[in-house]
């Protein structure tokens, strides 16, 4: 067997589709998300993404990505391997190839998603050297023109840093929050993220800073009707007490509201204190946490 880790090409295509269709067959409804963007990765690759396949006697049978966030960061995402070669370290092999690519571009570190019932790629990503980092889960509260609060609202970056960093869920996410740039990723968490994002939140009251939020992309989606559904995601929600975590959220569902978005997803720490805020809210959570795992590429892997 012949085993060659390369830079994916357009002709990978139907390979990737056929290994990837299935993979979440019994857990997401609109299955793998693989085969949709496989022909956008291999088309957009340059100096700050690239995709690799595991090419075993010249056909694809592995795939992987990874993209530069910032001078620093790098995402991993999208390690998949044919089944019928799994347990041949096709996806250790790729991984590595990542991290060569993005630690010769100046990256310090690696960082991946994994949803946390997903067991084979917690493995994988274990084996591969990536290390546990943070976890967090999805809040949904609902748009509403009405929602109210009696804090002080304001979009000042420097108070929206006060309260994200003076709160508790800034180290229990290790800084991070959802990227501006690429979906589904998180870097680190600066006052540029404030001040680039789309809109961000900030609730004052006389004992200062006491919650803050900022929205990253608005999108599209197919619900299971087959309906055009938009969505918002807000990068991160933190606050300070729990009256603060009800204003924060009705903050956000009127901001929503006000854009005509149907769906909302706020990322907040995977934590007993703000899990149980949120249900103290009446504001609906999602059932199942997901990990950030990262890599240290100054060390040897």
């Amino acid at each position: 067997m012949a085993v060659t880790i390369r830079q994916a090409r357009l002709d990978d295509s139907e390979a990737v589709a056929a290994f990837t269709q299935d993979t979440w067959s019994d857990r997401r409804e609109n299955g793998d998300y693989i085969p949709r963007v496989f022909e956008d990765w291999v088309e957009s690759d340059d100096d700050t993404q690239r995709t690799f396949v595991a090419d075993v006697d010249g056909t694809a049978a592995g795939v992987f990505q990874i993209v530069r966030l910032s001078d620093h960061e790098a995402w991993a995402q999208g390690m998949r391997v044919d089944p019928d070669h799994r347990g041949k370290s096709l996806g250790t092999r790729m991984t590595h190839a990542g991290f060569d690519w993005a630690r010769e571009t100046g990256a310090t570190v690696a960082r991946n998603m994994v949803f946390s019932w997903n067991v084979m790629g917690l493995g994988l990503s274990r084996a591969a050297g990536f290390e546990p980092e943070t976890e967090f889960r999805w809040v949904h509260p609902d748009p509403d023109p009405d929602a109210a609060h009696d804090y002080t609202e304001t979009e000042d970056v420097h108070a929206a840093w006060r309260a994200i960093q003076s709160s508790r869920a800034f180290d229990e996410l290790a800084g991070l929050g959802l990227d501006l740039n690429e979906a589904w990723a998180l870097s680190e968490i600066t006052k540029e993220t404030l001040r680039d994002a789309p809109r961000t939140i900030a609730l004052t009251n006389d004992r200062g800073a006491r919650a803050a939020a900022y929205r990253v992309r608005d999108y599209d989606r197919e619900n299971e009707d087959g309906e055009s559904v938009t969505w918002a995601d807000y990068g991160v929600g933190v606050w300070h007490d729990t009256r603060a975590c009800e204003a924060l959220l009705a903050a956000v569902s009127r901001d929503a509201a006000e854009r005509d978005i149907d769906r909302v997803r706020v990322l907040i720490p995977e934590d007993a204190e703000f899990v149980s805020d949120v249900a103290a809210a009446r504001v609906d959570i999602g059932d199942e946490p997901d990990f950030v795992t990262a890599a240290d590429l100054t060390a040897d892997y």
